[in-house]
């Protein structure tokens, strides 16, 4: 099952958050900012530390600390560059990665962030097509998971909402 809400990530009840995270996996701002500061600066920091660097497309995978979500799953997504850097894969990449951490973990619930949207400047309605499609790959691959796409703003909704109906 795959839905879009309007909603802070930080404040849903499901097994694992999608940080849209960079290769370090330093606190950032937007979305990254956000779930830091909403799980525990500190703790989230300290776990992330051994786990970096984690290369664009790929993700990692930490406790979710003071966050309703019992995971984050730290996926790095690219830097839109043009288009012409192989952004499209390195963020359908990103999550597929997402979906297979989850799985490893045995989890059943995810929600993510449009991935590389915010200071990455990937095109929104394109990201929200590679998502729905990529996230839809992995649902057939691995079996079933209750995806949210947890939006920030209406026009994500609609966009997601949109590839949804497709």
């Amino acid at each position: 099952m795959m839905r879009a809400v309007l909603a802070d990530i930080t404040m849903l009840p499901v097994d694992a958050v999608v940080n849209a995270a960079n290769d370090q996996l330093l606190a950032g701002g937007g979305v990254c900012g956000a779930i830091f500061r909403a799980a525990g600066s500190h703790a989230l920091a300290a776990a992330c530390k051994p786990l970096a660097p984690c290369p664009t497309g790929d993700a990692r995978i930490t406790p979710g600390f003071n966050l309703p979500a019992r995971f984050i799953i730290h996926a790095v997504g690219p830097v839109w560059q043009g288009g012409g850097k192989d952004e499209a894969e390195l963020l359908a990449s990103a999550y597929r990665a997402a979906m297979r951490e989850l799985h490893v973990v045995g989890g059943r619930s995810i929600a993510f962030p449009a991935i590389s949207t915010g200071i990455y400047g990937f095109p929104k309605h394109q990201a929200a097509a590679i998502a729905v499609a990529s996230v839809r790959e992995s649902l057939r691959a691995q079996g079933p998971a209750e995806v949210t796409f947890a939006c920030f703003d209406d026009d994500n909704l609609a966009l997601i909402e949109r590839e949804l109906a497709a």
